[in-house]
């Protein structure tokens, strides 16, 4: 079994090193221009010239959970492309999102420059029944925050594309309750993969909808917020702030709005970062039950895109 590795982010050794050692027998090798043909590919932002040479593989494993990147390419249509399910970034995730919400809901920001400035103060404590969070997408990741959310006694709405039930969950499903959902919901969460359907929107239509003194939390991809309607939003008052992990251009360039406005907290997507050994152990075992013809989760719908 041949099988190709392309990874764009630091240095490849230690996943190659891993690789070889999950799946000994295997000729386990880094993509160049011009290599022989494999079996299987296991990847990380690859050009379209990888899938151009490399048109007999059976399968492309992603090397994190969202495969946007991957579906704007010209893959082959026999080969399957599978995401990571979980690997350690659920929880990551989870920790991630408690902290964003928790921050504002607790006003620790406003402490923090009290503080820094000498300043003993007092602030009213809120109440949870009116910080209801909402939870667009309800994959591995959706469904572990909504779990830690709850733990913090937040009333919880989830939005997914089909209905799902999560007990003392407020479900709603569906573009016909969508609108719905956000007027129920004073925290937005994003978490859905970027498809041609969720392009924009977080726009300023449907981030009106939320509670006044809304808050929005992104941690799926910067194609799902308009910059601009968020901006407008936060001065306008409608919308108290927002923490933004992930941008449509990454690196978030040092011009950027973002940057400075008072009411956005920034953060170099490192919301559930790809970890290493949970990342081959998990992507070795489905290529193991592949080979062996067995059913693997977390094959990719073409059509939907996720």
């Amino acid at each position: 079994m041949k099988i190709t590795f392309y990874w764009t982010d630091g240095r490849t050794e230690p996943w190659l090193d891993g690789f070889r050692a999950a799946l000994p027998g295997t000729e386990f090798t880094p993509w160049v221009p011009g290599a022989p043909a494999a079996d299987y590919a296991v990847v990380w932002s690859p050009p379209q010239a990888f899938f151009d040479e490399q048109t007999q593989l059976k399968a492309v494993f992603n090397m994190g959970a969202g495969v946007d990147a991957l579906m704007k390419l010209n893959i082959p249509a026999l080969t399957q492309v599978v995401r990571l399910d979980d690997a350690g970034m659920s929880v990551q995730m989870a920790e991630y999102v408690c902290h964003a919400v928790i921050r504002h809901f607790r006003e620790l920001d406003a402490y923090e420059a009290d503080t820094r400035a000498g300043k003993w103060s007092y602030r009213k404590p809120r109440v949870r029944t009116d910080f209801p969070v909402g939870v667009m997408g309800l994959g591995v990741l959706g469904t572990r925050v909504v779990q830690a959310l709850k733990r913090f006694d937040f009333p919880v709405n989830a939005w997914s594309r089909s209905p799902k039930a999560l007990d003392g969950v407020r479900g709603f499903a569906g573009t016909e309750q969508l609108d719905d959902f956000l007027a129920a919901s004073k925290v937005l969460v994003c978490l859905m993969p970027l498809t041609p359907e969720t392009q924009d929107i977080l726009n300023h239509r449907n981030l009106s909808l939320l509670q006044p003194g809304g808050y929005v939390i992104n941690v799926a991809r910067g194609g799902h917020l308009v910059d601009d309607d968020l901006i407008a939003l936060l001065d306008s008052g409608h919308l108290a702030g927002a923490t933004l992990d992930v941008f449509r251009q990454e690196p978030l360039p040092s011009a950027h709005p973002f940057w400075q406005h008072p009411n956005i907290t920034v953060t170099p997507h490192t919301s559930a970062r790809t970890l290493r050994e949970e990342s081959i152990a998990q992507i070795a075992s489905k290529i193991t039950a592949m080979a062996q013809g067995l059913p693997v989760a977390g094959v990719v719908g073409r059509a939907r895109g996720y």
